[in-house]
């Protein structure tokens, strides 16, 4: 019996069927048998020992009796005494003859219940009542011992008859008490060994097979069943057993099941990652776009195992799409889908649909319409290449064999697509902000040229005209005069070409800021006879990164050359603190300027545009005061909140 009942395992045994009532009505037989033996033999203990007490009382018959015939044949000088004296002794024998006819539990003592045992006691009895004891009264009034000798013999016979009954039934009660301790013995062996083999058989054995069963369990062997061959507590729990690895082997069948799925899912999960991880390195690389979609495209082919490939970029403009980039496709095919229309092609589809995945040609009407399809290509998979809800353009994958895109790798190739686009959409925004950035520093080149130079330009134009109409005059005089300013301008506008030329090559690292300040405080010194007055104050600020360095010392140099252009000064104080906050302050004691005056320029000033336009950049706080005839101050404050890591 291998399969499990459900009623055996849903129900518990009846009270006649389980173990626990076998094991409790075995032990209490077998207890019944054990104490009924025992009790047996103690009673055949008992009845031997009262009859040994019977056999001593019995033997004493004959002492007494003889004791009796000894007092009669004593010679009596006074008849009371020898009469009380025999009296005594045929008073103890009647007490003994008493005693073995009803016998004395507490002793104990009892003669033998067999049948000649109590006849022979009984004719012991009567012949002492009837002849030996009237025999002694007869002695004892005759003074003659004779009638009672006479017939003490007879009764010493009836003694010792009685002795050798009682004895012979004690050899018989001492072979049952032998026989009984043997069987005793015997049963005793026999019990053990049939509790030992019921123990084996009713506990041991099931606990063994269960412990197979389960071993086997163990090691993964779920069709083991266990053997129903009871239905007691064992036979239940093999019942439950059976059910259990009925359960398990379903459901190890299940998990195997599950365990294949789940690891060709974590396969494609990781084959997905690391092409999306390999595919994002690559496109966080630098390089030109072409370089960048044709790295992209051939990763792709392999991805998916495809034999040719195409990469447009979509001309918002023109509703067209350019052929960037190819793979496994001819030359003749490239010249023709060089430049499409978006309605052309089914790569043209894709960028209005999303997806466009033919399996086989062949299927589809009008299969020979196809350029691809001409080519030898039997399926296609285009995608979109899309940023920010822009459609960029689209790739495609050519297959030369009918293929099906599931939907994990249709999935993939648009995460991936919109990688691509990402990718593309930061190249061009990296592109437009290098371009603003030449764009705005050609903005302060122009600035810069314009408030410098290209003064001193018109005023030399100026000179030089004046200096023609003086040499046409032949006015000599004022040619003189003419020459050394046409000689200052044009050392004013050497100085200010070098000034520039050393703003814009000036590149600095970490840490190089304080240096440049020296360096430009220096060349203003060599410029300008004004006295120059450098602070320092380090109050434990991290130093500024290049970049905002940079801008810093732009400002001082613009401030510098301001002073030194326009304000005639004597003196001039420099002061920079660099703690939580940055802060350049720059003071001079010249002529100054009016604010409103400046600000209603139909140009303004060049200069402090400049400055503005640089402090903007930072992001810091520009403070401008003047005062004509009071000198100027340039405060620029970068506050903690805006300042970058270095």
């Amino acid at each position: 019996m291998t399969t499990s009942d459900p009623n055996l395992i849903a129900s518990s045994p009846a009270l006649s069927q389980r173990l626990s009532t076998r094991i409790v009505v075995s032990s209490i037989a077998a207890l019944v048998l054990i104490m009924a033996m025992i009790s047996g033999t103690l009673w055949l203990s008992w009845q031997l020992e009262g009859a040994a007490a019977a056999i001593n009382d019995a033997g004493s018959l004959r002492m007494r009796a003889t004791r009796v015939a000894v007092e009669l044949q004593k010679p009596a000088p006074n008849l009371a005494t020898h009469r009380a004296r025999v009296d005594a002794e045929l008073e103890r024998q009647d007490l003994t003859l008493a005693q073995l006819v009803s016998g004395n539990p507490a002793r104990p003592l009892f003669l033998p219940s067999e049948g000649l045992v109590q006849q022979q006691m009984t004719q012991v009895l009567r012949y002492w009542q009837t002849v030996l004891k009237p025999a002694a009264a007869i002695s004892l009034q005759t003074g003659s011992s004779q009638p009672y000798l006479q017939a003490l013999p007879e009764f010493i016979r009836h003694a010792n008859q009685l002795v050798l009954l009682v004895e012979q039934n004690n050899e018989r009660k001492n072979d049952w008490l032998r026989l009984s301790q043997g069987v005793l013995a015997l049963v005793a062996c026999t019990g053990t060994l049939a509790m030992i083999y019921l123990l084996y058989l009713w506990i041991i054995l099931p606990v063994l097979r269960l412990q197979q069963g389960l071993q086997k369990m163990a090691r993964h062997e779920f069709g083991v069943r266990l053997p129903i061959e009871s239905r007691d507590e064992f036979g239940m729990l093999a019942g439950g057993f059976n059910q259990m690895a009925d359960e398990l082997e379903g459901l190890y069948r299940d998990l195997e099941a599950r365990v294949r799925d789940k690891t060709a899912q974590l396969a494609a999960q990781n084959r997905e990652l690391s092409a999306l991880y390999e595919t994002e390195a690559f496109l966080n690389q630098e390089g030109d776009i072409e370089t960048l979609c044709r790295g992209f495209l051939q990763r792709v082919m392999a991805l998916l195992s495809a034999e040719g490939g195409s990469l447009r970029v979509l001309d918002g403009l023109s509703d067209k799409l350019h052929l960037m980039v190819s793979e496994g496709l001819s030359d003749a095919l490239v010249a023709q889908e060089n430049c499409t229309r978006v309605h052309d092609c089914l790569c043209g589809e894709a960028s209005q649909s999303g997806v466009v995945l033919i399996r086989d040609f062949r299927q589809r009407p009008r299969a020979d319409g196809y350029r691809c399809s001409k080519e030898g290509f039997a399926a296609l998979a285009a995608f979109q290449i899309i940023a920010a809800d822009q459609v960029l353009g689209t790739f495609a994958l050519h297959f030369h064999a009918p293929r099906d895109i599931g939907s994990a790798d249709s999935q993939l190739l648009r995460t991936l697509g919109q990688r691509l686009g990402a990718a593309l959409l930061n190249r061009r925004l990296s592109a437009k902000a290098r371009q603003l950035a030449v764009v705005e520093e050609r903005s302060l080149v122009a600035q810069g040229l314009h408030d410098s130079i290209a003064q001193g330009l018109n005023f030399l134009n100026l000179q030089v005209q004046m200096l023609d109409l003086a040499a046409r005059a032949d006015d000599m005089a004022e040619v003189r005069e003419i020459v050394p300013l046409l000689k200052t301008g044009v050392e004013e506008s050497y100085q200010d070409v070098r000034e520039l030329l050393l703003n814009f090559r000036s590149k600095l690292g970490p840490g190089e800021l304080l240096s440049g300040i020296e360096d430009t405080v220096a060349r203003f010194r060599r410029q300008c006879s004004a006295e120059v007055v450098l602070n320092v104050h380090e109050q434990g600020g991290a130093p500024l990164p290049p970049e905002q360095q940079l801008q810093v010392l732009f400002i001082l140099q613009e401030a510098l050359s301001n002073v030194r252009k326009h304000a005639g000064a004597s003196k001039v104080e420099i002061t920079m603190l660099n703690g939580s906050d940055f802060v350049l302050q720059v003071r001079d004691n010249g002529e100054g300027y009016d604010p409103v005056e400046v600000a209603s320029r139909a140009e303004g000033h060049i200069g402090l545009h400049i400055i503005q336009e640089r402090a903007h950049r930072l992001n810091a706080n520009l403070t401008l005061e003047s005062v004509r005839g009071e000198g100027s101050s340039l405060l620029l404050q970068l506050p903690q909140s805006v300042r970058q890591a270095a």
